[in-house]
């Protein structure tokens, strides 16, 4: 169906205008199978409407798209359609009075699978997504997270070669969040081409494989999260300190003596015995640890005050670029 050279997801120049707001202009990325591809922004940033037109819900005014070597025109043919599979930000399609098996049963039915094909692929997907025991239960008591998780479910139905997974995790608590990636991660694993939409910048960290990063309809950063990580300017840490031993009465004065060259140290907004430190260029947060410890002062806690993928996210969706 494609060849190797060819991305599994490719986007070239693609445009879209809703009357006078430019939604999308001139944006291009492309996805090789087996990665996961983040694609950020804020709200309004023309995420979503980059989503429907790449899953064929929305044309494009200008610019072309290929999935899996064919034109977007493939897309809406049905057969066609049971090679991608795509999770909403926001699922009211399931019925609710029915059971989370007897929902994926029907949905598989529409790909065009044969009843009991349709109820076996069905029981293994709600099996993938830890499921099992509620798979007889209607989905109108199933929780936010098994809800979403049913989604996630829905979207492997089909074992799809291209994913797209629209904020998934937005709502979700940690752990539930935690799941829902772990399950796209072993999509990728069997060479699934992901494009995985979030607002949340800090979960992309070790997990998705390169980033396009959207503002007001254009692209404001492509590439890899390590070169994003680079347009950040500064880390700072918040420190919880105890003096171990007799304490100044200007602490302040004492910590960037001893820090001076390493960091930039002021009070934070906690405590007393809290401790802002921003890191100089260059400077490696062990050297300050070193620093502290010969000064006499204990280091109880540890936080970063902002991560550094935060950081680039603001720096290059500021209005100033």
């Amino acid at each position: 169906m494609m060849t190797s050279e060819r991305p599994a997801i490719r986007a070239s120049s693609v445009s879209r205008r809703f009357g006078d707001k430019q939604a999308l202009a001139d944006v291009s990325l492309a996805v090789e199978r087996g990665r996961i591809h983040a694609l950020l922004g804020p709200n309004g940033a023309g995420k979503t409407t980059l989503i429907r037109i790449l899953t064929g819900l929305l044309e494009p005014d200008a610019g072309d798209i290929e999935i899996l070597g064919r034109s977007s025109r493939a897309l809406q043919s049905r057969e066609y359609r049971k090679f991608f599979g795509f999770v909403p930000s926001g699922d009211r399609t399931f019925y609710l009075r029915i059971s989370g098996l007897e929902n994926l049963a029907f949905f598989a039915r529409l790909y065009g699978m044969g009843r009991k094909r349709a109820v076996l692929r069905a029981r293994e997907c709600l099996r993938d997504v830890g499921l099992e025991e509620a798979a007889r239960k209607p989905v109108g008591i199933y929780s936010h997270g098994m809800q979403k998780r049913l989604s996630v479910a829905r979207g492997l139905l089909t074992d799809p070669s291209v994913l797209f997974v629209d904020e998934a995790t937005h709502d979700l608590d940690p752990d539930g969040a935690r799941r829902v990636r772990e399950l796209v991660r072993r999509a990728a694993d069997r060479q699934t081409a992901v494009i995985w939409t979030t607002q949340r910048v800090e979960e992309i960290w070790d997990f998705a494989s390169s980033v396009t990063l959207l503002h007001n309809g254009k692209v404001r950063f492509a590439g890899t999260v390590p070169e994003m990580i680079s347009f950040s300017e500064t880390q700072a840490f918040v420190l919880l300190l105890r003096s171990v031993k007799e304490a100044s009465s200007d602490v302040l004065s004492t910590l960037r003596r001893a820090t001076d060259g390493v960091a930039h140290a002021e009070r934070a907004r906690e405590s007393d015995d809290h401790f802002v430190f921003v890191l100089r260029p260059e400077a490696i947060l062990g050297a300050l640890f070193e620093r502290l410890t010969s000064a006499g002062f204990e280091i109880l806690d540890c936080r970063q005050e902002h991560s550094q993928i935060e950081q680039a996210f603001l720096r290059l969706t500021s209005e100033q670029r």
